[in-house]
């Protein structure tokens, strides 16, 4: 278990981070075939077994490298969000040293505008997916192995989450949790944007606090918005340690539910930012053959009886369309 110098349980990094998008085929071959993630689960929202809950990255699925998606369709009242203070500001993926112009060669070719710059002396590449979500591609130096099950080369590939940009009217108190509430360490600065990280200082591991201003609007849940971020603690003892240390910190802290692959505690920073800690496994391969991974609609326990009414309710899912 990661720990500070007084024992106490820290994260270890980001497990997942989770966005609302619309249509979820759009979604999957944009994710997919343009971005070359694997598919590694279908399921649907635990909460709401209406709507789809994809999940993508490696080919594993590896705490750290997963994007995970909420499906509310365009008819949802009140579908679309907005970006704002409250709220991960972006999807922050990990690309390799010298990959960002295959990135920007390839995006262009697919008929999608992208920006370039640089941030704490790391080029990026930004632009967004078929539903507005923002995304960030940061080049860094980075030794987790990506899905190679695509037509993107492994030397150019996403590893996996890079950093989650929590952007908040004030850093004050967000940082006091970062540091008080979870363990990270303060690793650099620039203008309005402090970096943290969990344990060592590299893609996967690190929190950004992005200061939007005291006016700056509110972020709204829907479509186009990034729902919350997920921090990864090693086992069930370490999260445990982590929900004490939180409420020993006056942070009110859900109580603990199973989502099949991991199991889950939730609050909320200081400046509106939804939270999750998520524990390592027992992962994605519990319930389907790891060469299959994705490829089959798998339920929750509480929701196979009603496999044939939720299979009608879903949009026909077309891999590879």
């Amino acid at each position: 278990m990661t720990s500070t110098s007084a024992g106490f349980a820290s994260v270890t990094g980001l497990h997942h981070v989770t966005a609302i998008a619309g249509e979820p085929n759009r979604s999957v071959a944009f994710y997919t075939r343009l971005l070359g993630l694997r598919l590694v689960k279908r399921t649907v929202n635990f909460d709401d077994p209406t709507a789809y809950h994809l999940y993508f990255g490696n080919e594993t699925g590896a705490p750290g490298t997963l994007l995970t998606f909420f499906y509310w369709g365009n008819d949802h009242a009140d579908a679309r969000g907005r970006i704002g203070a409250g709220a991960v500001a972006a999807l922050t993926l990990s690309i390799p040293r010298g990959s960002r112009t295959f990135w920007q060669d390839r995006l262009a070719a697919a008929g999608v505008a992208t920006r370039t710059g640089d941030r704490f002396g790391e080029p990026l590449l930004s632009f967004s997916d078929p539903d507005r979500i923002p995304i960030e591609l940061a080049e860094s130096v980075d030794d987790r192995r990506p899905w190679n099950g695509t037509d993107v080369p492994e030397t150019y590939a996403i590893t996996g989450l890079h950093a989650a940009p929590l952007l908040v009217r004030k850093a004050e108190a967000t940082e006091a949790m970062l540091d008080a509430g979870l363990g990270m360490t303060r690793i650099a600065a620039e203008p309005g944007r402090t970096r943290w990280a969990a344990g060592a200082a590299r893609p996967g591991n690190m929190v950004e606090v992005l200061v939007a201003g005291a006016h700056a609007p509110e972020a709204t849940v829907g479509i186009g918005t990034v729902h919350h971020v997920a921090l990864r603690a090693l086992d069930g003892d370490a999260q445990e340690g982590l929900r004490n240390r939180l409420q020993s910190g006056g942070h009110a802290v859900s109580p603990l539910r199973d989502r099949q692959y991991f199991r889950s505690i939730y609050f909320r920073e200081p400046g509106g930012v939804l939270g999750e800690i998520a524990t390592d496994g027992p992962g994605f391969a519990v319930d389907e053959c790891p060469s299959r991974l994705g490829t089959s609609l798998r339920l929750p326990p509480q929701f196979e009886a009603q496999r044939d009414q939720i299979i009608a309710a879903l949009p026909p899912l077309i891999l590879g369309a």
